[in-house]
């Protein structure tokens, strides 16, 4: 493995994040099974974190809180606060912003820190590691899990491999050794079909991922295939991210799970008419427009599905994308079972400028008239309340107009479905 500059990164967990700060804020939560979970009036009903306690259950992040409720009967559950763990974890992680200023968020609850040039001021990885500890256990009361290695993916299986509390550094003398010997689904990008689909093919250890022929792995899994193999081999190199540097992104969207279920194309309308708009407000913010509109539905027998289009000239109006969702909608979904939860996503975005390319089907100044009016009622709303300015179709149902799908955005950590929390 060609090495150019031996690195030293940590990956920093939150054990059990959600449930652990809710412990800290309400101490007797510790002696009893609990689970951090959705609102089940609004039918967001599912587990998102839980406790030590509720372990032995065999509670799995992302199951239906009834679910959980069957297992452990006993179990508490706490509504989620997400603005609340958004605090705790930001102040959490100005800590380790003191260690570096290459900090990479991965979710709420977990960052990449590269303290490489932070060695000779505050020590080892490890010292730096198990100081960041002390003090977050010291000035938050919570837990983190540390790994500490010369890459990311490492960093991170180091993290995972122990907890809570757990402080485990995988170097490039030990790597095989420690790592080689693991589960295949330990590693990073490695999920439940790709995990099958290795076993499949008698790879079920990271070291077997690292000896397999790589033109077996391209033929089966492409691209995919060569970088987890590259990843098992150590040769993983991205570089942590600073903390003034921002990925841009490659979609926008945003979906809602309804009071009650959508019976038809008019109620439909009223819903994605809401998500349309927080999808063009959060376009025309970070300056994108979209070329790609995408509808995904998840019917009341939980079976989910997309459909999509792309468009000649790119839009970022709350208007042309209904419309596309409409017609979406129209092709693809026949109402046979209601709707249980629906979603707007945009994406091959492109950076908005001053120039916009023409269609000569349609009337240009009514577009740019629509788009003004657009942007003016998204500044009252903002001085104002969400509610201040409302079309008129949002009073046929309040149902399911009764959400602020852009300011009540819900950020989970990334894969919280995977039982990790």
């Amino acid at each position: 493995m060609i090495q150019h500059e031996m690195r030293t990164i940590l990956h920093i967990d939150i054990n059990h994040c959600y449930a652990q700060i809710e412990e800290m804020l309400t101490p007797p939560l510790r002696d009893v099974p609990m689970a951090v979970g959705g609102d089940e009036s609004q039918r967001h009903g599912i587990i998102l974190a839980k406790n030590m306690k509720a372990k032995p259950f065999k509670i799995v992040t992302g199951e239906p809180i009834r679910n959980a409720l069957k297992k452990c009967p006993d179990l508490h559950i706490v509504q989620a606060d997400m603005k609340k763990y958004t605090y705790y974890t930001s102040k959490v992680k100005e800590i380790y912003h003191e260690y570096s200023d290459r900090v990479e968020d991965f979710g709420l609850d977990e960052a990449w820190v590269d303290v490489t040039d932070s060695l000779r001021i505050y020590g080892s990885g490890m010292q730096i590691a198990q100081e960041i500890q002390r003090r977050v256990y010291h000035e938050y009361g919570l837990t983190v899990s540390i790994g500490v290695s010369f890459n990311k993916v490492f960093a991170k299986l180091g993290s995972d491999y122990k907890k809570p509390s757990g402080l485990t550094e995988i170097t490039q003398e030990n790597f095989k050794t420690f790592a080689w010997q693991l589960p295949v689904s330990y590693l990073l990008m490695v999920g439940h079909a790709t995990t099958k689909k290795l076993h499949d093919l008698h790879i079920y250890t990271i070291g077997d991922l690292a000896c397999a022929s790589t033109t077996l792995l391209k033929q089966k899994f492409g691209k995919m295939g060569l970088l987890i193999w590259s990843y098992a081999n150590g040769m993983e190199a991205s570089e942590v991210t600073l903390e003034t540097f921002t990925t841009p992104p490659k979609s926008i969207g945003n979906s809602w799970t309804t009071p009650k279920d959508i019976t038809n194309a008019n109620e439909a309308r009223i819903v994605l008419e809401r998500l349309s708009n927080s999808v063009a407000c959060r376009l025309r913010e970070k300056e994108f427009m979209a070329k790609v509109i995408t509808l995904s539905v998840r019917d009341t027998n939980l079976h989910r599905f997309t459909h999509q289009r792309k468009i000649p000239v790119a839009i970022d109006t709350c208007s042309e994308i209904l419309q596309i969702a409409m017609q979406l909608l129209a092709e693809s979904y026949d109402f046979v079972l209601p709707i249980r939860s629906i979603g707007v996503h945009a994406s091959q975005l492109t950076k908005t400028n001053m120039y916009y390319q023409l269609n000569f089907f349609e009337d240009t100044v009514a577009k740019a008239k629509n788009r003004k009016i657009e942007i003016v009622v998204e500044d009252i709303r903002k001085k104002y309340g969400f509610y201040s300015v409302n079309s008129a179709s949002s009073l046929v149902d309040r149902a399911f107009s009764s959400v602020d799908p852009k300011g009540n955005h819900t950020i989970h950590p990334v894969g919280f479905l995977k039982g990790n929390s």
